[in-house]
């Protein structure tokens, strides 16, 4: 203790890879307790998993029979309180720090046994646990039988207490044991570098605390949490881009401009690709009768072979003189999916004794499919009029045909692609999803 500061950490040493057959493994050392962690992955989840597609992580603590200077007992069948206790703690702060949909319905257990205990068992378990979790994830993601890093945080925890009156991070078994006050702390940390508490265990074991007393211990115990995060990234070195990585989205679209428009308002929360550049090139039968069955028949089809997040969207004009037509047959109106030209000549031939203002608006519904996961469905629309003749050769389908109200009066195929994409029925739905997944941050 003479050597070290009450504000330093004991040496952390993380060894990963310590073992050959689990799917991660860490010996990691705080001083001189030294905990074996262990992330073994099966096939299969809990009776109250199955059928949810989404998976399962659990871990179990023991302390070896010589960690302590007095023989420890071996668990039984049943296990000693505190281990029990422990192992839930290790349990629920590593499902923190994962997204459960992404494993599929398999599940992963963490197994961490005490070699040696001189204080802190539960913190290390819970910090080495992480990095054997992230070397089983990168696994997973190299043999592919995963498509997304479940690991959306970074975790580890540490003890603080005052011994002495003095706030002391890390303690050891010598400091626990007089502690006045004990202090387990467990938090998280996004992409974005914020940091979160998963768990405050705290308890006066020798006199009661003040607020600016657990205000300093918290403090101290966070600036301690980033020194562990960094052991950790050094002993995962480039294993560590499991932490945090962006899911991948699977768009169903073969249409460039498209992929560019929701690349360019997802692309901070997804690693975006088309349905082609994911190796997926057969076209989705759309045999709903509203804008939004389809959306949902395409993204939750794809996401089916995909394994991933997937997006489809389904959008299309709808005139109001003719009943909402086209309405869903939009693309094949005149009979060929694609054939811009006769599509818009059916239309204005139906329209031909229509007289000003022709109202109608372009609408789009947008469905993101997740595994394990409620399906999400938007839609947005663009109001403007039919004009009597084609203005302008930019854009597609009816776009030199729709007079936007928002864009003054000029058609979608007369004004510049970012201008049509700023206020498109499109963008609009996919803004209102895009709000929509920042709350769920």
């Amino acid at each position: 203790m003479a050597d070290r500061s009450a504000s330093a950490l004991r040496k952390v040493r993380i060894i990963p890879d310590y073992t050959e057959m689990a799917a991660g493994s860490v010996l990691i050392e705080c001083g001189r307790t030294r905990v074996l962690c262990t992330a073994s992955v099966n096939e299969g989840v809990p009776p109250f998993k199955k059928g949810s597609g989404t998976g399962w992580l659990t871990a179990e603590y023991a302390m070896l029979p010589g960690s302590t200077s007095r023989r420890k007992e071996r668990d039984g069948i049943k296990k000693d309180g505190r281990g029990v206790e422990i192992q839930r703690l290790i349990g629920r702060s590593l499902r923190a720090a994962v997204d459960l949909t992404r494993l599929g319905e398999r599940t992963i257990y963490i197994d961490c046994d005490v070699l040696q205990a001189d204080g802190g068992t539960r913190t290390a378990s819970i910090t080495g646990g992480f990095v054997a979790l992230c070397l089983a994830c990168d696994r997973l993601l190299k043999q592919g039988v995963i498509v997304d890093s479940p690991v959306i945080k970074q975790l580890a925890a540490v003890s603080v207490g005052l011994v002495d009156d003095v706030p002391t991070l890390d303690l050891e078994y010598a400091q626990d044991s007089r502690a006045q006050v004990d202090m387990n702390v467990v938090m998280t940390r996004d992409a974005a570098g914020r940091m979160e508490f998963v768990e405050v265990q705290g308890t006066g074991e020798g006199r009661s605390f003040s607020r600016a007393e657990l205000n300093k211990l918290l403090n101290l115990a966070e600036r301690g949490i980033k020194r562990l995060y960094r052991a950790q990234e050094t002993a995962l070195k480039e294993r560590a881009q499991v932490i945090g990585k962006k899911p991948r989205l699977v768009v169903a679209t073969h249409n460039f401009g498209k992929l560019r428009e929701i690349r360019s308002l997802l692309g901070e929360q997804f690693d975006i690709y088309s349905a082609s550049e994911a190796g997926y090139d057969q076209d989705i039968e759309e045999t709903g009768q509203t804008f939004a069955e389809n959306a949902i028949l395409k993204a939750e089809t794809l996401m089916r072979e995909a394994h991933c997040a997937c997006l489809a969207d389904d959008s299309g004009l709808m005139v109001d003189a003719i009943g909402g037509r086209p309405g869903v047959y939009s693309a094949r109106y005149a009979g060929v999916h694609g054939d811009d030209e006769a599509n818009n000549q059916k239309l204005l031939a139906e329209l031909k004794n229509v007289p000003a203002p022709r109202t109608a608006r372009f609408v789009s519904a947008v469905s993101l499919a997740r595994p394990g996961r409620e399906t999400l469905t938007f839609e947005g629309s663009c109001e403007g009029e039919i004009t009597f003749e084609p203005r302008g050769n930019g854009g597609f389908g009816y776009d030199p045909l729709f007079s936007s109200y928002d864009l003054e009066g000029r058609t979608f195929g007369e004004a510049p692609d970012a201008d049509k994409q700023r206020i498109s029925h499109r963008a609009r739905a996919i803004a209102a999803l895009k709000s929509h997944l920042e709350a769920e941050k």
